[in-house]
């Protein structure tokens, strides 16, 4: 890209700097003669614009197009600049390139011996600028500047901090965002009984003999096992890790890691790794309202019960996989976990279930097929 003084210089609206941190993947989207980015010295240029301008003609610069041309304006035998050109350079920054540093090792393997290390707020911060561990969270999400790969690929790289993070500040705000395990069985496992108590006491009051309505309920119930570990995956898969159709905005960014995101970001968290009873509350809505649509109201009430029950096994589990050393098939159920933090958060979705990543194929198989998750 050599200069000349035929260059001419980008309006107002162009030459407005901005430190928005990209990925080298969002660069290789822009690609094209109507949307053409370059990379220089980590800094990321919308030479889009500039293209017909360019002394050297404008294939020289697609040729280029989505890439980094460091090494290429350096090269005194093809493509000589002069400091002028570079100067111009500057005025086309849209953002930088943003550190890819990765935690997460498609061979990691999990031990009785594996502790993570608590993480350096400031050593973090200087080197990722994703979020300062010492401040809120929420407003740093709410005022974001990065793009959504860039949240995508940092949020999946576990932190570890010796004490629960801040996310609002305010001990009245922060007071609600954080949920003690003991907590979900003390809520819902007398709703459970209810509930189970109300499927057998409506066919008990039809006239059903009660050995007939204790198995009823008891088929419905283990319906409701089932359907819940079906459901355990879905949502892990296809909720809380909605990344490919995420809007690329700081609302939708932040929600996201209010959701889940802030789960793989602080893995460790032990007041964050039970769901809120009102999340929970509002996400069980609209299944306890299907299953009533399509089910007689004791056979509702039985699978319910069943999948609430489920749900709290499966929180409490979920608790104990990160903070407690556990025998047998537990422990190979909290290693499996492990490796969905540490090794590739893009398979091995079934916490309590995996059986559900062997029939939709995301189970952990070898580091390859991890890598290709990522692509």
């Amino acid at each position: 890209m050599a200069t000349t003084s035929a260059l001419k210089t980008p309006s107002t609206s162009s030459t407005t700097k901005r430190t928005r941190i990209y990925t080298l993947e969002d660069v290789r989207h822009h690609s094209k003669s109507g949307n053409c980015w370059v990379v220089h010295d980590n800094k990321i240029y919308d030479v889009t614009t500039f293209i017909e301008d360019h002394p050297g003609g404008d294939d020289l610069i697609l040729e280029y197009a989505g890439r980094d041309i460091t090494t290429v304006m350096s090269d005194p035998l093809e493509h000589s600049h002069s400091d002028s050109a570079f100067s111009l350079l500057q005025s086309y920054q849209v953002g930088v390139v943003g550190a890819e540093e990765r935690i997460t090792n498609v061979n990691f393997v999990f031990t009785d011996h594996f502790k993570p290390q608590d993480t350096d707020n400031g050593d973090d911060w200087e080197r990722n600028q994703f979020l300062d561990l010492d401040r809120p969270l929420v407003m740093q999400m709410w005022n974001s500047d990065f793009s959504k790969s860039f949240y995508l690929q940092q949020v999946h790289q576990p932190r570890h901090l010796p004490h629960p993070a801040r996310l609002f500040g305010p001990s009245y705000l922060e007071m609600f965002t954080r949920t003690p395990w003991y907590v979900v069985p003390l809520i819902w496992v007398p709703i459970t009984l209810y509930i189970l108590y109300l499927s057998v006491s409506q066919q008990l009051d039809k006239g059903t003999e009660w050995g007939t309505a204790w198995a009823r309920t008891g088929a419905c119930f283990l319906l409701g096992n089932f359907i819940w570990t079906l459901l355990e995956y879905t949502m892990h898969r296809f909720v809380f890790h909605i990344e490919e159709y995420l809007p690329d905005r700081p609302f939708f960014l932040m929600l996201h890691f209010l959701l889940h995101g802030i789960h793989h970001y602080l893995p460790m968290d032990g007041l964050r790794l039970v769901m809120p009873p009102i999340l929970f509350t509002v996400l069980q809505a609209p299944f306890t309202k299907l299953g009533h649509l399509l089910f007689p109201p004791f056979m509702a009430n039985g699978i319910i019960a069943g999948a609430f029950a489920f749900y709290v096994a499966y929180d409490m589990a979920h608790y104990f996989f990160h903070h407690a050393s556990l025998p047998g098939f537990l422990k190979s159920q909290k290693s499996y976990h492990m490796e969905h933090h540490y090794k590739e958060p893009n398979l091995g979705f079934g916490v309590t279930s995996p059986v559900w990543d062997w029939v939709f194929d995301t189970e952990f198989v070898s580091a390859p097929k991890a890598k290709k998750a990522v692509q």
